[in-house]
């Protein structure tokens, strides 16, 4: 699978574009915005859009997500029902943030712990990680040893949980209990910033390493 991460939006949000090399197919996750740029990378790589996935309801996350799946003519999977919340604030959101007007939508199949994203020949296992917002989900590549994890973790930091229905105690748990048992040699692509690995999250991270908080 190539994996390429286009960050949009003034956030500089890692939009990717998850590539299956055997069949051409390919999902987008999380684009927040500068759909231009998004389909100018899909054009680029010749590549079928077969879906676009969604971490969790932040504006930089999935402003565009409604016009880009409308372009292609491919469904929304994610976040999680309990994101109904901030994916009805879109508009709000959009003026707070001066972001571009953005509609509040429903995508067409919600995700929950356990299910399963597919796209061509690749899948993803999806854990529900609430703390950052509450209907946080992770997408996980065992395959590829490969995970997009939204806003909940990040190299050498963490997810705010200052937003409405952020819980700092939850974005710990799910953390420590959701992705650290996926092993340490997990690459992991966050929301922002550079790609990291659980292993030397777990070494260093400041808020999250083993024994801080023990």
């Amino acid at each position: 699978m190539k994996v390429t991460l286009i960050p949009v939006t003034p956030f500089q949000q890692n939009c990717s574009l998850l590539v299956c090399e055997a069949t051409g197919r390919a999902a987008v996750v999380d684009p927040g915005g500068d759909l231009e740029i998004i389909q100018g990378e899909v054009a680029r790589q010749a590549v079928t859009v077969e879906k676009v996935l969604l971490t969790h309801g932040h504006i930089d996350h999935c402003a565009g997500a409604k016009t880009l799946a409308g372009h292609y003519g491919v469904p929304i999977e994610g976040p999680h029902p309990d994101e109904r919340f901030w994916l009805d604030k879109l508009p709000d959101q959009s003026t707070r943030f001066g972001f571009p007007a953005a509609e509040a939508f429903e995508p067409d199949r919600w995700l929950h712990d356990g299910d399963t994203a597919k796209f061509g020949d690749e899948q993803f296992e999806v854990y529900h990680c609430p703390g950052h917002t509450p209907g946080h989900i992770v997408f996980f590549s065992r395959t590829h040893r490969l995970a997009l994890v939204g806003d909940v973790l990040f190299a050498g930091s963490i997810g705010r949980t200052d937003f409405p229905r952020g819980n700092h105690a939850d974005l710990i748990r799910s953390i420590r209990e959701k992705l650290w048992p996926l092993g340490d040699d997990v690459t992991f692509v966050p929301g922002h910033g550079p790609t990291s690995t659980f292993g030397a999250e777990r070494q260093s991270n400041p808020y999250v390493a083993d024994g801080v908080g023990a």
